[in-house]
């Protein structure tokens, strides 16, 4: 049985599988036996059943059952997945998310004119940076888990528990990290244009960064740990629904936390000086807790000592995006920007992390990263290869790019009906704004197709490393290209009503 299944050909790039590959699980299954043929079986025979694995509506755990227990008969053949059926199960969250990003706008256009936004202007940089935690951590663990579904990974209640805990712990300590360093971002990029520096104003960044970060990936993590569970249960996808769900909330729950308690905060400044780096203290001191605990969690272990490079750098790149929203809202005649902001970097940012998600866990299913020759990265993918090609992963593609114009006419026309921001929806607005959100939907679309492939070829696991690269840059794009349609807008003479305060 090993030696047959040896003999056949590894699966191709980008979804291509070589004929005849789809039937092998089936003369498995008709061995019966236990786990252990199993693996060995799935081991000599990487990428046999990866595409009928990646297609399966949430049946993957068919693959994978507990290691005391016998297989019964076959189950049912699994559905396939098509255009239809993924467009469908991805736009419910996708709407989810994106009015999600709709009610974040609406708040960041309230509190904009907030003391501590117009005083600490600084918070504006924290702004995509704390957003993009839901891609460094929430969508991540979302990705992350929703692997762990699809392989057999959480079939038990002991590997359940396992997964929760560890991750839950590992969440955490990445959170007070980066939000601690997201504020020394905005203190720098804040001082080095105005050239002035306030301990209190640090401070008080630290504070509501922390914080924010902390009870924000707190809340959401236990959600997408319930959202995954849940759509196993019901036969669907996880890599479909998690991460738009990790975002619907994301934002609108991380903008609140941030606006609430950097005001409060604000507040005890002139009576209470010392509340600010008590809360600080307060949070950096749990760190040794969770760290222990991650560290003593297999699943988590290798994450916590190699994860640090993606959240980092992915939290700087949003920083820049957050430095351009800084100098872009503080213009009063570009103050309606800022409800658009979180909406585009939202939809931008949910779509290309369902790809790479749905990439990532198909490469998982031939095996280890970097052990497939067939999956080796492409130095230089095609835009026809990526979008227009018959695998399952540019037809993902398409669903997803297509998505793009439906949805921000929904949620402009949400933001219009509601009153939201200081820019009427003319005609010309909406050509540059939908210019803006194609092009950056399509260029992360692209970059996910090469970035996850290349970090597989290098043994790096794209559930842990490409999804944060992926929506910092998303909000460092979305926010540039946002920006230059405002100046655009403006230098053209569509002033006052429609773009400016």
């Amino acid at each position: 049985m090993a030696s047959e299944l040896e003999q056949r050909e590894p699966p191709q790039a980008n979804g291509a599988v070589p004929g005849g590959c789809a039937a092998g699980p089936e003369p498995l299954r008709a061995q019966g036996g236990g786990a252990e043929l199993l693996r060995e079986s799935r081991a000599n025979a990487k990428g046999v059943r990866e595409e009928d694995a990646l297609l399966e509506n949430g049946s993957q755990s068919n693959e994978s059952d507990d290691t005391g227990t016998e297989r019964g008969a076959a189950p049912a053949p699994p559905l396939k997945e098509t255009s239809f059926s993924i467009g469908l199960q991805v736009l419910f969250p996708f709407l989810l998310a994106g009015f999600g990003t709709v009610a974040a706008g609406m708040v960041l256009d309230v509190v904009q004119h907030w003391d501590v936004f117009k005083y600490v202007t600084e918070v504006f940089i924290l702004v995509p940076a704390l957003l993009g935690l839901k891609g460094n951590l929430e969508m991540t663990l979302a990705s992350r888990l929703s692997t762990a579904a699809n392989i057999g990974q959480m079939d038990t209640p002991k590997e359940l528990w396992k997964m929760i805990t560890g991750n839950m712990a590992l969440i955490q300590v990445q959170a007070t990290v980066v939000g601690f360093l997201a504020s020394i971002a905005a203190v720098v990029f804040g001082w080095i244009p105005d050239g002035h520096f306030s301990l209190e104003h640090a401070v008080l960044l630290c504070a509501s960064s922390v914080a924010t970060a902390f009870i924000a990936s707190l809340v959401l993590g236990m959600i997408m740990i319930g959202v995954i569970i849940g759509s196993r249960r019901m036969g669907i996808n996880p890599d479909n629904v998690a991460t738009p769900i990790a975002a619907s909330l994301g934002d609108l729950i991380t903008l609140a936390l941030l606006s609430g308690i950097s005001w409060g905060l604000y507040k005890e400044l002139e009576s209470k000086a010392y509340v600010n780096p008590l809360v600080c203290a307060f949070f950096i001191s749990l760190l040794p807790l969770w760290i222990v605990v991650a560290k003593r969690n297999s699943a988590t272990r290798e994450v916590l000592y190699s994860g640090w490079e993606p959240v980092i750098i992915a939290m700087a790149i949003s920083s820049v995006g957050g430095l351009i929203l800084d100098r872009t809202v503080s213009d009063p005649n570009f103050a309606g920007m800022a409800v658009f902001t979180p909406v585009i970097n939202g939809v931008g940012g949910n779509l290309v992390a369902v790809q790479a998600s749905r990439i990532s866990t198909y490469l998982h299913m031939s095996g280890e990263p970097g052990e497939s020759p067939g999956t080796a990265p492409r130095r230089c993918p095609s835009p026809c290869s990526t979008f227009f090609s018959p695998d399952v992963n540019s037809r993902s593609a398409r669903v997803l790019f297509l998505l793009v114009v439906p949805g921000h006419l929904v949620f402009l026309y949400t933001i219009s009906s509601m009153q939201g921001g200081h820019t009427t929806l003319t005609l010309i607005f909406i050509l540059f704004y939908m210019t803006a959100a194609l092009l950056q939907v399509l260029i992360l679309l692209y970059i996910a197709d090469w970035m996850v492939h290349w970090m597989w070829g290098r043994h790096l696991d794209p559930d842990n490393f490409s999804i944060p690269y992926l929506t910092a840059l998303g909000d460092l794009i979305g926010t540039g290209l946002l920006a230059l349609s405002f100046h655009v807008l403006w230098l053209i003479g569509d002033r006052d009503s429609d773009v400016g305060d």
